[in-house]
């Protein structure tokens, strides 16, 4: 092995020609097959990093749908006063007054208060100290990946809170409030082929459904021009029909268009809104799909983050060699003021 003794560096295929007994020299200039094998240990450092972290796919539609409100610390319920107004005689010919009589009537105010349920969230995360070393080779911050998943999962708690409420906790959201008028989905008609759903009905009978349901709604406000419903959340299978099929083979429109500009909210001086949500799919009785018509407004609706979520502290934990962080939040149960300014619709 003497003869390595002044050798300074060598590939693969100069170790092996000395171990055939081969010339050193020639070897490195002609042994093509040598210097080949001789990249082997590159193949790692020549790829090339993608840095982008692809997170899951979700869909978060909770912001859209409901008035948030934000403050309010850590109370356990949310109170609403409401009031009911009377007078003697009734407000019609009993206001009218003489100047010899004795007496007017009075009003009288009825004040009652709703109490709604608040609940709070806690939630951490874990970061190993060796993981943070070695997050500071590779340019990666373990702890900012973590916050990004655990906003994730409070987006979807407030996904689920929104929409259907929580029944271990006896909860509901928009698409199940047990006050709420269900309305079942007129059939199109066919003797042969009935049936309630969008894509079996004609453009003129989905307006009419969606007429239907506002007008009710309509009509239990008293027809108060402020409470009349300006959204309707339905699922992607039949907001998607609506948006990419036309009223007609000759007509440029689509269903959605023809309904945005023709339905009775817009001739009363409402903007409608008509999107999508997946959970609205089998919400109805029996796992039909839902359609919710409502005022999406806060005087009629909404949900209070009392505390946002916050990072609340930070420890070491040196019996498990890591960072662990406490956050935690806040939430009020969707509260639905005016129920009757709602309307489900069924089997669309």
């Amino acid at each position: 092995m003497s003869q390595f003794k002044n050798v300074g560096t060598f590939d693969l295929g100069i170790v092996a020609s000395f171990a055939a007994g081969g010339n050193v020299g020639r070897t490195a200039a002609m042994d093509a097959a040598g210097i080949a094998s001789g990249q082997a240990f590159l193949v790692s450092e020549l790829e090339k990093r993608d840095t982008m972290v692809r997170t899951p796919l979700t869909s978060l539609t909770y912001s859209r749908d409901i008035p948030i409100r934000v403050g309010g610390g850590w109370a356990e319920t949310i109170s609403a006063m409401q009031v009911g107004y009377g007078v003697s005689g009734g407000s019609g010919d009993g206001l009218m007054h003489s100047g010899g009589a004795n007496g007017i009537p009075m009003v009288q105010a009825d004040f009652s208060k709703g109490l709604y349920k608040a609940h709070m969230i806690a939630l951490g995360t874990r970061v190993m100290w060796i993981d943070m070393q070695r997050g500071n080779m590779t340019g990666r911050n373990i702890d900012s990946l973590l916050r990004d998943g655990l906003r994730m999962a409070y987006d979807k708690h407030m996904e689920e809170n929104t929409y259907t409420g929580f029944a271990r906790y006896d909860t509901t959201g928009i698409l199940n409030n047990p006050d709420v008028t269900i309305m079942a989905a007129a059939s199109n008609g066919a003797a042969s082929n009935a049936s309630t759903k969008f894509k079996d009905k004609t453009p003129d009978q989905i307006l009419q459904d969606i007429n239907d349901a506002i007008l009710t709604a309509w009509e239990a406000a008293e027809y108060d021009r402020e409470a009349i419903p300006n959204h309707i959340i339905m699922p992607y299978e039949q907001f998607n029909y609506l948006a990419t099929t036309r009223v007609s083979e000759l007509a440029e429109k689509t269903i959605l268009t023809f309904l945005l500009d023709n339905n009775v909210a817009k001739q009363n001086g409402s903007d409608l809104f008509i999107g999508a949500t997946s959970w609205c799919k089998g919400a109805g009785a029996s796992g039909k799909d839902r359609m919710a018509v409502y005022s999406n407004k806060e005087k009629y609706l909404a949900m209070d983050e009392l505390a946002p979520l916050t990072r609340a502290m930070t420890s070491t934990n040196t019996a498990h060699f890591c960072y662990d962080t406490a956050y935690a939040g806040n939430l009020s149960e969707v509260e639905v003021f005016y129920d009757q300014t709602m309307v489900y619709v069924d089997g669309i």
